[in-house]
Formats: structure tokens, sequence, C-alpha cells
């Protein structure tokens, strides 16, 4: 970045920072990952003693919940910490997952289909290795973007295939013909998308969901459904177990689905890395002689417990899964509000978008086909004449960090994800000055 006289002017000493963007080795700052734009950060707050706007990385801003402290600790001084877990989960947690997907999606799906991962990282890598090896013509995932960038890495690093598309201009019934001139190829074994959507934050629709199940089933598809921020569209009250409206699922359309949830944002537990695999049960049972090539059985649940998540893990944390069993139990009985605790983001979302858009910036993606886009735990932004990745680079000289739309699979290349997680209340004050003294240097 070329600095004038007045751009020299930064909340953040500019050579401080145009010092350690040359020592991180990035030719492109806006091309950096989640993980090297943390590490860039650390290093310019470190030299600089200044502290800044992290939205960078997804990471939960609210306190684990006591129950699950509690939980975990107590299942430390029972011992468990020196026994092997079984592979397919604790029976407790199991029970406790059976009951959540009933009281909060209105599924009914066994307890053995309920299996417990290493975050649901662990849980979407286990899944790809099986979904894409079921069917020897059957070997691309097809991801609805934008998403998660790392899940396209987890694709790098198995060798699996995958294509993509923005979902922007594809809502509503336009959404049918775009995914089918993808599955008529044959090729597509695995569909896979956020909801809530990371980084955009659109939630899908009844008829959206509807036409992915519709079509799951009648190119026989595996839908991964991610909610990795389940029951976070807070424009509905989805907290009550048992009660509609419920966590809305394409399950309710088809039996090839498989979902992800996890602990770490709705129950802000990230740091035990423990999530959820839920699989329909008549996918779980259904058998793929193409398996066998992988696996010693073809059974498909089969092949997901005892062949990728023993060779992953062999198993999940004991104790974790004992926290997330009695936040579970907790939230099923209607003694813990999970969803209570976690609209604080949304609270943070509608003030820290107030603040951008006031102060010159755009939100890039801002509505839900012809609903206003709810406040959540991301949201997008943008600044006139300026493209994402240039955009970025500058904002660090002002102590504001995000990343890049183009690494989520966005066609939105003038655009960036903000987290809104790591921002408390105190820093709003800081981040309005700093917007300020943005628009006046960019008029």
């Amino acid at each position: 970045m070329i600095l004038t006289k007045e751009l020299k002017d930064t909340p953040i000493d500019h050579a401080i920072v145009a010092n350690k963007i040359k020592e991180s080795g990035l030719e492109n700052v806006g091309n950096a990952s989640i993980r090297e734009l943390v590490k860039l950060v650390n290093e310019i707050e470190k030299a600089s003693g200044e502290k800044y706007i992290r939205m960078e990385m997804g990471v939960p801003g609210l306190e684990p919940a006591e129950v699950g402290i509690e939980g975990e600790i107590k299942a430390l001084k029972s011992g468990v910490a020196s026994k092997y877990p079984m592979i397919e989960g604790v029976e407790d947690l199991k029970t406790e997952i059976s009951r959540f997907v009933k009281n909060f999606m209105n599924l009914d799906v066994s307890a053995r289909s309920c299996l417990p991962t290493v975050g649901s990282m662990q849980g979407a890598f286990a899944s790809f290795l099986v979904s894409n090896h079921r069917d020897e013509k059957k070997d691309t995932t097809l991801f609805i973007d934008p998403g998660f960038p790392v899940q396209k890495q987890q694709h790098h690093v198995m060798g699996l295939k995958y294509e993509t598309f923005d979902v922007y201009n594809y809502r509503g019934e336009k959404l049918r013909e775009k995914l089918e001139s993808y599955l008529k190829k044959g090729t597509i074994a695995t569909i896979l998308y956020s909801n809530p959507n990371n980084p955009s934050w659109i939630c899908f629709t009844e008829e959206e969901l509807k036409i992915i199940g519709e079509l799951a089933n009648k190119y026989d598809v595996v839908v991964m459904e991610d909610l990795a921020y389940f029951a976070m569209d807070f424009r509905q009250d989805l907290s009550q177990p048992g009660e509609p409206p419920y966590q809305p699922t394409v399950a309710n359309y088809t039996d090839n689905y498989m979902l992800l949830i996890s602990s770490s944002k709705s129950f802000s537990y990230a740091g035990q890395r423990i999530g959820m695999l839920v699989i329909s049960d008549k996918l779980y049972e259904r058998r793929f002689p193409a398996l066998k090539r992988y696996y010693a059985t073809d059974g498909f649940g089969y092949s997901i417990v005892y062949g990728a998540l023993y060779a992953l893990s062999s198993g999940t944390s004991h104790s974790a899964q004992y926290g997330l069993a009695a936040m579970l139990k907790a939230a099923n009985d209607g003694e813990f509000n999970f969803v209570e605790r976690v609209k604080e983001y949304g609270k943070r979302a509608g003030i820290m978008k107030d603040l951008f858009t006031k102060y010159g910036f755009e939100i890039v993606y801002d509505k839900d086909v012809d609903r206003e886009l709810a406040d959540g735990f991301y949201f997008t932004f943008s600044y006139p004449g300026m493209q994402g990745k240039e955009l970025l680079e500058h904002l660090l000289y002002y102590g504001i960090s995000a990343i890049a739309l183009d690494i989520t699979g966005s066609t939105r290349t003038e655009g960036l994800r903000a987290c809104v997680s790591q921002i408390g209340m105190e820093q709003m004050e800081d981040l309005k000055h700093r917007l300020i003294k943005f628009q006046e240097h960019h008029k």
C-alpha cells in the first residue's frame, strides 16, 4: 500500500503495519487465510501496543455455560480422563443429541445415528471421506457459497473434487435450475451449505430447503447442512424446546441428510472441540458397495464410525462429551435458554452495521430474498471505489481487521466479512473514531 502524506496519519503507526505486512511474507494480504490474518494482527498489536477491532475470526465472545463446565468437571473427577471413549460416543450424550434435534428441529433421529465429533470440522472431514466415496461416478462436492473456506481446504488435503457457485443471484425458485445444472452431470455426491450462512448471514427459506431436498431425492445426493449457528436467526424465537417455530432444515424434505451441529457458537464451547454429527436413520442404514474400496463394510453409518472417525481420532474428548451432554440436557429440559445468551451478537451487529453505513460503508449482502437481513454473528461490508482485498489492507492501518469475501467463494469481490463476536460494547466508540478517520482519508 502506497501511503500519501495524509494517509500516514492513521490510528496505528503506518510504519509498524507496513513492516509487519512485509515480514509476514504474504504476497497479498487480501488472499490471506483466516489464521494467517490472526497471526499478522497479533504481531501488529504486539509491536504497536494498540488493540484492534478484531473481526477476522469467528470465535465466541461469551463465557461458556456454567452447566457445561460443571458437567465436565464432574466427569473428570470420576476418572474418565484415563479411559478411551467409545468412538460412537457416550450414551448420555447420544441420547441428549437425539432429544435436542427433536425438541429444536422436530426431527426423529435415533441416538445411534447421533455422533460426537472433534468439532464440526472433524464431522465434515469424516462425512466427505465417506459420502464422496459411496459411488464411483459421484466424487464431487457442490458448495452453495459463500461458505467456510476451510471446508474447501479439507478437499485439497483429501484430494477430493468440488464445484461451487455464489447463491446470491439464485434465491427462491431460481435455485432449482442452478442446482440442477450441476446435478444432472451425475458427478455430484454431496451438497453443502451453512444456514444461517457464514459469511453473508442469509438464511434459506422453506421454499429453498424444499428445492434442495427434492433434488437430493431425485439425484440421490447427500446434503450436508452446516448448522454452526444453530437457532441464531434472531428474527424468530427458536429457543423453546418442543414448540414451534423450529430451526429450519432440509431434513423435512429428504432422508439424504447429514447435520453438522457445532457447540462453539450457540454454546460458547469452542475450546473443547466438540460437535455433533446427526445422520438420518435411513441414510445411516443404507449400503453402498463402492464403500468397500476404502472400508471394511458397505454400510454408510458403520463406515462413518468405524472407518472415518476411528481413523481420524479414535473418539472425541471423553470429558467434553459429558460437558456437552449436560448443556443439551438443560436445554432439552427447558432449564437453559441457550439462544437468549447469544442474542448479544445480534445487538452488537446492529450497532456496528449502523456505524459502518453512517461513515460511508455499504452492506454487501443486505437482503434475505425480500426480507431485511437479520443481525447476527456476521455481516458483510464494502467501501465505494475499492475492491475487498485493497480495503482489507487499508483497514489494517486503522486498527480494523476482517477477511476478504473472495476466500469464501463469494463473487462479491468488493466485500469483506466482519465477525462481531470479539467486539465488546466498550469498543464501539473506538470503532466509531477509526471509521471517521478512514472516511476522512478516503473521500
